[in-house]
Formats: C-alpha cells, structure tokens, sequence
C-alpha cells in the first residue's frame, strides 16, 4: 500500500489529504475562502494567497488527524504546481517542498487538471482508453486518456471556460460568488422558453466557446431592462443552463464517435452539475452503451488535495519526482505533463 500526502492551494480552497493507492481518500481537508471573496464577486488572488499561509498547516494537522497517522505512514508527497494562480501554488508547493525535505521523502509534481480527472477512480477504477470532460471555472477540455497519465487534448474553449460562463451570468443576476449551484437549483425550476445560441455547433472541430453565449444573456437582461419587462430568472437560468449544457453534449458525442473508448469521465467543478450529469447519463445509456460512465464523485469535483493524491499515485508509479527546484507554473497545461 502507497500512502501519499497531497497539497492542492491553486485557487482558493486550501486543502491536505492523504490518499491510498490512488483510489482510497483516507483523509480529506479542505478549508474555502468563499466568505472572503462572494463580496468581490470573485477570486482576489492577494487575498487567496494570505489565507492559504493562514490555513496550509492547520488542514495538514486536520489531514493526519483525521486518517490517524503520522508523517511515519506517509510513502511521498504530492502537490499542485500548476495551473493556478502564482501566490496561492507558491504556499502549497513551499510547504509540500518543506515536509519532503524534513521528512526524506520523494517530492511529486502534479497538473492540477490531471488530478480532476484522477478523481474519477474514487467513483470506479478508469478503463482505457478514456475520454475525459473537464469542465471547471478555469477550463473546458475534452482531452482523450489513451493509457493511464497520458493526455492528448481534442478540444478546449476558445474564450471563456464553462464555469467562468455561469459566475459571470450569476453576477449579471446578483447572484453570490460562486453561481454555479445556485444557476444549476433556478434551472430545475424554471422553463427552457429563452432560445440562446449553442455556440459553433455546425464547425467540424472538437473546440467551445461561450463568450458569445454570455453576451446574449447580457443582451437579452439590457432589452428586458430598457423596455420595462421583467424576467422569470428561474427560466432565465434554465435557458441559459440548457445552451450551455447542449453546447458540452454536442462535442462530447462527436468526439465519443469519432475516438473508441470504454470509459467517459466527467471532471471539474462544473461537473458537480446536475443538469450536465442528468445530460451525459442520458446520451451515454442511449448513444453509446459499451461506454462506462464514469462521473467525478460530487465531493470530489471541487479543488481538492484528494484528487491531487490521486494523480499523484499515477506519478509516482511512473516515477516521476521532482527536487526541491521545482517551481510554479501557472499557464500549465496538459501538453506539458
């Protein structure tokens, strides 16, 4: 048994977790800093970074606590180095180098969206070849696994990433940072009778885009405004949730058929999302049976140090270490793994 203690501070959730062999969480700390930040309506990256020097010992302490060991159980640590913002990966790869060196222990680097799609073996064990979905405030990818820790990225957005379409329509609705829960519970109440575009759905590549979405619901909330009519924000979200969601099961289902494979992961924070889960279970039991699906656990599709644990053990079994050089990378994708 592998014992891996991971590190994740790419955003805002401070988080310690110690994961075994990949797939067991044996202990799962995360501390948010949403309070601070709803009031700015998104993410202060100084602010960020203040409260993970705050937090990055306590979750360690809470971490061991609660999977009752000691550093003396710990085979390698793991941690977040990119991508992210450069003063919060700066606190969690500090304090990960610190504990590898005071303890001898084998330092390993981790691509924070390959540790979203690792989450997916806390659910079931992944089988290759997989396509993956990671959808998040950051990123939207489709990004084809052909063996396990091997990326090849079919398609990405071209402007703004799924999640950053839902905090941005949430704003424009008052809606507390971050909106995405709250957009996805409005949608479920409310009609589809707003049609939004789905964006590029007739080009013949695997890309999104949701920049232009995001200016139709602006558009659409100015009009209402301008010529006094009011708006059912519930239907507003629905209608919004519905294009954003067609525009992920179109790509998805053309890249299913165009690459075999027999599972589909869906990653991200984004992926907590109950109308996309409810979406992708439908047009993988109708379309594409053989495949198995296989969607993050909910409590693992936010930042996390699980994940990060997770991919971690993929690293490390491939033998893929760093010294204490080892430096941030904020722009980090995955052809750089």
């Amino acid at each position: 048994m592998t014992n891996i203690l991971a590190f994740e501070s790419s955003a805002d959730e401070t988080s310690a977790a110690i994961v075994q062999d990949g797939n067991k969480v044996l202990s799962n700390s995360v501390a948010t800093q949403i309070n601070s930040h709803k009031r700015f309506g998104g993410i202060v990256p100084e602010v960020a970074s203040r409260h993970h020097i705050e937090w990055i010992t306590r979750v360690l302490d809470d971490a061991l606590d609660q999977a009752k060991m000691t550093m003396d159980d710990i085979d390698a640590v793991a941690v977040t180095y990119g991508p992210g913002l450069v003063g919060s990966l700066l606190v969690g790869l500090m304090s990960a180098k610190t504990v590898a060196m005071v303890h001898d222990l084998p330092l390993i680097p981790v691509n924070h969206l390959a540790g979203h799609i690792a989450a997916a073996n806390f659910n079931q064990p992944i089988q290759y070849p997989a396509l993956a979905l990671m959808v998040s405030g950051g990123h939207t990818e489709l990004v084809l696994m052909p063996k396990e820790n091997q990326f090849e990225v079919l398609g990405e957005t071209r402007d703004d990433a799924a999640g950053e379409s839902f905090d941005k329509v949430g704003r424009l609705l008052g809606l507390n940072y971050p909106a995405g829960k709250t957009i996805d519970e409005m949608a479920h109440r409310g009609q589809t009778n707003i049609k939004f575009p789905t964006a590029m759905a007739r080009e013949d590549n695997l890309d999104f885009s949701f920049s232009g979405l995001k200016s139709a619901v602006i558009n659409h909330v100015h009009h209402a405004e301008q010529v006094g009519e009011s708006i059912n924000q519930d239907d507003l979200a629905a209608s919004f949730q519905k294009a954003v969601v067609d525009a992920l099961i179109g790509r998805t289902k053309k890249a299913l058929a165009a690459y075999p494979v027999k599972s589909f992961v869906l990653a991200g924070g984004v992926a907590a999302n109950m109308g996309l889960r409810e979406a992708l279970d439908d047009l993988l039991s109708k379309s594409f049976p053989k495949v198995t699906y296989i969607p993050v656990p909910r409590e693992y599709t936010g930042d996390n140090a699980a994940m990060i644990g997770a991919a971690g053990y993929w690293n490390y079994k491939d033998g893929i270490f760093a010294d204490l050089s080892l430096n941030t990378d904020p722009g980090l994708d995955f052809d750089l793994i």
